[in-house]
Parts: structure tokens; C-alpha cells; sequence
């Protein structure tokens, strides 16, 4: 190799010439700017105002601490339920918004009450684990039994024959998992080959357990009324969110014995012992009530029109939640940053062009019954909503917009959206006209009637693993900042949106075409579930 001599002088001319080059570069970029990205922004005098009371004024952190540690999860057909109701309604009335109660059907009523589950034998251990939604009582007694597992039959005679040895028993109706480490710790840490080893260890598990289950003759949603009819002392399963601490909490399947969710640990030590010939036993206490049938509920708030008082521009977040944690992420911050949108319009836009109207729905995790009733009860409501901003899924910032398949969402989305700060929506990715949603979550229903409805699709924060419908959805996974962005937002487009001088185009897109080559069909409007009756 030839060695080359430079001279200090050299080099700082070679150093000078690359600086020049750059600088004339960053220039040069500056220059081909959009105008827009080199102006300073200035923000319409009630959109200025929404920004300084959002991050000045705000009362989200009140709001969550009343909504999800005083009144706490929202189950439908609970008590928690009510008080939410009673709350919002009193909340709102504080800010001089009228809000009410409106009634759209019946659900099985149901309060927790206390709940101890303890190991018994062969030693002595508290096991952390819950009541399934809807669990029966053991009726103020604590109930002792042995714990088994499911057993590997031929067939569903064998299993037939094997059901008698249930009775008195807890019987364990979830697959014992090879690891309680989520993918990204083992990921981490963990040497290839036995990242791999593991995950073909649980797909062989797996498929071993869908074998076993196959061979009951009876689908895992009905075993448990099945084991109940043989008389067992309980249901035992662990629904495992794949991350650390977190597991997704249901309803019972059950209407005489309680069914409990353990933790992923507390499962594991309890199958393994029953595996291992040990005979552990465990006792269990739980205080829930039946109360029978009772109403359920939609809370609408309304902050009145003053020209176009028929017209509407309606905020949307389901109010109900499951029982696990809190409801935090599902739906407590959808709620309580309409809540907050609400508020602040109410005191810097007053005199909306068109009512906004806030609908906190309920049941919409038994099929988004409130909004779907709401659509079939208000027709005249349908034929004059502007446009429906939704928010469902957790506390991060918006991320995410699609146009529902409004052939013009381009337009008067981007109008609307370009009255924001940039420093909200620059993050934000849109798809025009996008397509329309045939579930999910409560814009849905508003979609199937031809509503130009938006999903304001946040960021995750773990949302799939960590909080949604888990026992760790609680107050303190809340991202305020994320939360005060997204207010904004949500206040600057029903402000523009209520300012619109005509309802805009609601022209659908031609849909694209399916499987069997023919065009896809736009969803239609579904009945709600007005009962619980066979839920």
C-alpha cells in the first residue's frame, strides 16, 4: 500500500470545501421548502384558544382519577356502570352542558363483591387471580376442593366416561404455557437457538391442547357449562396477554359455580403440581350478586346549535369497559378526552353553527349496542350529522386517520385538519378515501348509515398486550401529553366541522373488488343487542 503524505493545509482545505459544499446544500434544501413548512403557522383565534386551554387548563387528570378510581370498571349491567352515568351527567352539568340518560335495552345485572383464592395444600399460598365477569357466587362460604386438569381422552365417550371425576372439583381448562418471558425479553436476551427452541416448543403445545380439546366433543366456549352440569367446584383458566403481569379478563360461561382467572405464575404453579400426582387444593370465596335485569344505557351530552341547532357534529368514545383493571386505556381515555373536547368548547365556542353533540355509548363490548341503537332510534339525527370523530384504542397520540370510503374525505378532512397546530398533525398518516369499517369500534355503526365517521387510530404503547381488556388497564398507563394532543385535535375538527357552511358530500367510494371477483359491499346497519339474554 502506498503511503500518501498530506500537509495540515491540505487537509484544512479539503475540510473547508466539504463545509462550503454543505451549507451551500442546506441551503439549497431551505429553498425548496414548501412555503407552508418556512411560515410561521397562525391559528384562528378559537383554535389559539383551544390550544391554551388544553395545555393550561386541563382537567384530564381529574377526570381520570374520578372516572377510573372512584367510579372504577364499567361493566355493563353493574352498579359501576350507573355511578359512571350519574357522574357524567353531574360532571357535565358543572360546565352548564345538558346531558341525560337514554335507555336502549336491558342486561344481566351483576356486582362484584369481594373475592379470596387461596392454595391450601401442599402449602399454604394467596393466589392472585379474579372473578370473571358474571360469576357466580359461592354464596358466602369459602369453598374448598382439589384442582385438576383437563385428561387426554381417545374420544368424546371417553371423555363422557371421565366427567363424573369432576365433582367437587376446580377444574384448569387453559393450556399450561412453556414461558411466562414475552417474545421481545427472550428476543433480548436469549440465544437464537433457544428463542427458537421455545416457540416450537408452544406451537407443538398448542396444537397438542386444540388436539385435546378437539377430542371432548365440545368447543372450549361451551366446556365450562359442561364441567358445571357434572359438578365442579369452579373454573379455573389463564388468559396470558403475553406480557408480564398482564392477562385478558371476560365473562364467566358459568351461571352456579365461579369462574376465576389466574395469573400466568399462580396457573402455572397449580397445573404442574396437578400434573405431577401432588393434589393441590385450593379455596375459594366470592361475594358477587345477580341482580337480575336491569336498564342499560347511552349518556348524551349536547352543547346546543344557535343556526343550524338540527345539524349535528357528534363526539364519540364507548363508555362501558370490562372488569379487569379499570378501563383506563379502554375506554376511559376515549371518554374522558371527549369529555374534555366538550369542555373547552363550551367555554371558548359557545355558540356552535351546528349542535355537538357527545355520545358516551354503552355495551359496546357485548357489539357496540349503544351506537347501534342510537343510530336506529334517532333517524333524524342520521340524516343531519356532519361528521362522527371517534376515540377507541388507548392513550397514545393520533397517528393514524382513514376516510371511512368517503369518495371526498380528502377534502374537507385536510381543510379541517389544516386549521390544527402542525405540531399535532405532522405525525399523523392519512388514507383517502381509505375504506369503511365493518366493526371495531362505535363509528362503525355511524359508517353503515352513510355517516362520514373517523377512528382516530392512536399510537400502541403496548396497547394489544398491556391494557387492552387486561387486569393492567389502570390509571397510571395514561400518557397525559398524548392526551392534551389529542383534544386539541379532536376540538379543532368539531370546531371546523360545525363551521362548514353545507353538510358535507357523503358520496361513498366505489368498493374494490372481493375474492369472487365482485365488488365489495358496503356494511350494512346491524341490529343491536337490547338484551342479555343469551349473551
Amino acid at each position: 500500500m502506498k503511503h500518501m503524505n498530506y500537509s495540515p493545509k491540505c487537509r484544512l482545505t479539503t475540510r473547508s470545501i466539504a463545509l462550503g459544499l454543505l451549507f451551500g446544500l442546506i441551503a439549497i434544501l431551505a429553498d425548496a421548502q414548501p412555503s407552508w413548512m418556512t411560515q410561521e403557522q397562525k391559528l384562528e383565534p378559537v383554535v389559539q384558544q383551544i390550544v391554551t386551554e388544553a395545555n393550561n387548563n386541563s382537567h384530564l387528570k381529574q377526570l381520570a382519577h374520578e372516572l377510573l378510581d372512584v367510579v372504577g370498571p364499567r361493566l355493563v349491567g353493574t352498579p359501576q356502570m350507573k355511578n359512571a352515568h350519574d357522574w357524567a351527567v353531574a360532571k357535565y352539568a358543572t360546565w352548564g352542558i345538558d346531558a341525560r340518560y337514554e335507555e336502549f335495552g336491558e342486561w344481566r345485572g351483576w356486582d362484584r363483591g369481594i373475592s379470596h383464592i387461596d392454595m391450601v395444600y401442599p402449602r399454604v399460598k394467596t393466589l392472585a387471580g379474579t372473578q370473571l365477569a358474571w360469576s357466580p357466587t359461592t354464596g358466602g362460604k369459602a369453598v374448598e376442593g382439589e384442582v385438576i386438569t383437563l385428561p387426554d381422552v381417545s374420544d368424546s365417550v371417553a371423555f363422557q366416561a371421565w366427567l363424573p371425576h369432576v365433582k367437587g372439583k376446580y377444574v384448569m381448562i387453559s393450556m399450561l404455557q412453556p414461558t411466562g418471558r414475552p417474545d421481545y425479553n427472550w428476543e433480548e436476551f436469549g440465544l437464537p437457538e433457544s428463542v427458537e427452541r421455545m416457540k416450537a416448543e408452544r406451537d407443538s403445545l398448542t396444537e397438542k391442547w386444540r388436539d385435546k380439546i378437539a377430542a371432548t366433543g365440545v368447543s372450549s366456549r361451551s366446556l365450562p357449562r359442561l364441567l358445571e352440569e357434572a359438578g365442579a367446584a369452579g373454573i379455573l383458566e389463564c388468559y396470558w396477554s403475553r406480557e408480564f403481569g398482564s392477562n385478558k379478563i371476560f365473562g364467566a360461561r358459568t351461571t352456579k359455580i365461579p369462574s376465576l382467572d389466574i395469573s400466568l405464575e399462580d396457573y402455572g404453579v397449580l397445573y404442574r403440581l396437578a400434573e405431577n400426582g401432588h393434589k393441590p387444593r385450593i379455596k375459594v370465596e366470592t361475594e358477587s350478586k345477580d341482580l337480575g335485569t336491569v336498564p342499560t344505557f347511552n349518556t348524551i351530552a349536547e352543547i346546543k346549535g344557535t343556526e343550524k341547532p338540527d345539524e349535528y357534529v357528534i363526539l364519540s368514545a364507548h363508555f362501558d369497559s370490562w372488569e379487569g383493571g379499570s378501563g383506563a386505556t379502554d375506554n376511559g381515555t376515549g371518554t374522558i378526552t371527549m369529555m374534555e373536547v366538550a369542555r373547552i368548547l363550551k367555554k371558548v365556542y359557545p355558540s356552535p353553527k351546528r349542535t355537538i353533540l357527545i355520545g358516551h355509548w354503552g355495551s359496546e363490548e357485548q357489539g357496540l349496542n349503544g351506537s347501534r341503537a342510537f343510530i336506529l332510534d334517532h333517524p333524524e339525527i342520521v340524516e343531519k350529522t356532519q361528521a362522527v370523530f371517534n376515540q377507541d384504542n388507548g392513550t397514545g397520540r393520533v397517528a393514524n386517520l382513514n376516510g371511512s370510503g368517503f369518495l371526498h374525505a380528502y377534502d374537507f378532512m385536510g381543510r379541517w385538519m389544516d386549521a390544527a397546530p402542525r405540531n399535532v398533525t405532522q405525525g399523523i398518516e392519512t388514507d383517502y378515501p381509505g375504506s369503511p369499517s365493518g366493526g371495531g369500534s362505535d363509528h362503525a355503526s355511524f359508517v353503515a348509515a352513510g355517516i362520514p365517521a373517523f377512528m382516530m387510530s392512536s399510537l400502541s404503547w403496548g396497547y394489544g398486550t398491556i391494557t387492552w381488556h387486561t387486569n393492567l388497564d389502570t390509571y397510571d398507563k395514561l400518557i397525559f401529553d398524548d392526551l392534551k394532543s389529542n383534544v386539541i385535535l379532536i376540538a379543532t375538527l368539531a370546531y371546523k366541522a360545525s363551521e362548514e357552511p353545507e353538510l358535507v358530500d357523503r358520496e361513498k367510494r366505489v368498493m374494490p373488488l372481493g375474492r369472487d371477483g365482485q365488488p365489495g359491499q358496503w356494511p350494512v346497519i346491524r341490529q343491536p343487542r337490547r338484551t342479555g339474554v343469551g349473551y
